[in-house]
């Protein structure tokens, strides 16, 4: 079985592709029962043997798991237009093989929490912090701590009525649909 890949590009991160596959296909642990299960999101201990041989080569640097997509980030003196079709075709194979994905044991918040910032560092530099700068506002990354977004709304967004939708409908939404792991979203 084929699974649908869509490569998404990282604002500010020309070495990494995440790829957004159907939710449920993908979400962090091997069972090794032929499924994956959602327990977490992050770094990944082992993978399956197609992605490993690019790890092995040079051709990535690293894989990890967020919430439904897989983000792959390039080796030195890699380019996604040559390499690209190669990482395709082993997130495929990959794919079919469940039970090679193992998370990082002992994974902790710290690990955690700094996918999670660099999570809310795209999702602000796109369409949420875009929508904000729309309207005289800001929007910016104050902490991550605990699984807990902290940003600061200025401009136009620190006294508008609107904001608490915009917090955690807008901005709230998209960090949990990256990164299923998101405690919560404040204004401090």
């Amino acid at each position: 079985m084929t699974v649908p890949l869509h490569p998404q590009r990282i604002p500010g991160r020309p070495d990494r592709l995440r790829w957004v596959i159907p939710a449920g296909i993908l979400t962090g642990t091997g069972t090794g029962t032929g499924t994956l299960t959602a327990t977490g999101t992050g770094a990944l201990a082992e993978v399956p043997a197609p992605l490993a041989a690019l790890l092995a080569d040079g051709t990535l640097a690293r894989i990890e798991v967020e919430g439904a997509a897989v983000v792959t980030r390039l080796g030195p003196g890699r380019a996604w237009p040559e390499e690209g079709a190669r990482v395709r075709s082993a997130l495929h194979a990959a794919l079919d093989e469940p039970a090679g994905w193992i998370p990082a044991s002992g994974s902790d918040h710290r690990g955690d929490d700094a996918l999670l910032q660099d999570v809310a560092c795209e999702v602000l530099a796109g369409e949420v912090g875009d929508f904000a700068r729309s309207h005289g506002g800001s929007i910016d990354l104050v902490d991550v701590r605990d699984g807990v977004v902290t940003v600061r709304l200025g401009g136009a967004c620190g006294g508008c009525p609107a904001s608490w939708f915009t917090l955690h409908q807008r901005l709230e939404g998209h960090l949990r649909r990256r990164h299923p792991a998101l405690r919560g979203v404040r204004n401090g």
